[in-house]
């Protein structure tokens, strides 16, 4: 059904890979943003004619990637967060993001090239809430590259 043109894929099912950990726990993640790309532009005003300006391209633009999932107290991609953070031990990273069909097959891949945390937070603590602690990942990236699987 998601399959045809008619239907377009819902955003719920998706997977998240940190390339080089494999614990599944890891990858649960409930929320992923930052997937656009957005191109530069400069302004140049025209000569003679103030009314006007001319935009031309210059590069393109792309946001930190925010990650969310339930806080995890032993969980190998914290560690190394806090490793490029506190220790400013960075190890660059690629992240796959795919979205799935029914069928748990991808539909799109998203490849996050070069990802490193710029910032790790979680949620507030309520004793007055039924909620769950969520922890925030922002990654830095280069660029990422999209499958059309």
């Amino acid at each position: 059904m998601t399959d045809s043109p008619a239907y377009p894929p819902v955003s719920f099912f998706f997977k998240v890979e940190v390339l080089g950990f494999d614990n599944a726990a890891d990858m649960r993640f409930t929320e992923v943003s930052g997937l656009y790309v957005e191109m530069g532009v400069e302004e140049v005003a025209e000569g003679g004619e103030n009314r006007f300006t001319q935009k031309f391209p210059t590069r393109a633009k792309y946001p930190d990637l925010m990650l969310k999932r339930g806080l995890l107290a032993h969980s190998g991609i914290t560690t190394w967060i806090f490793q490029c953070i506190e220790d400013y031990q960075f190890q660059p990273r690629n992240v796959d993001v795919k979205l799935l069909n029914e069928k748990q097959e991808p539909l799109l891949t998203w490849h996050v090239i070069n990802a490193f945390p710029t910032k790790w937070a979680v949620s507030d603590l309520n004793s007055t809430s039924n909620t769950v602690a969520i922890e925030t990942l922002q990654l830095y990236y280069q660029y990422f590259r999209v499958d059309r699987n």
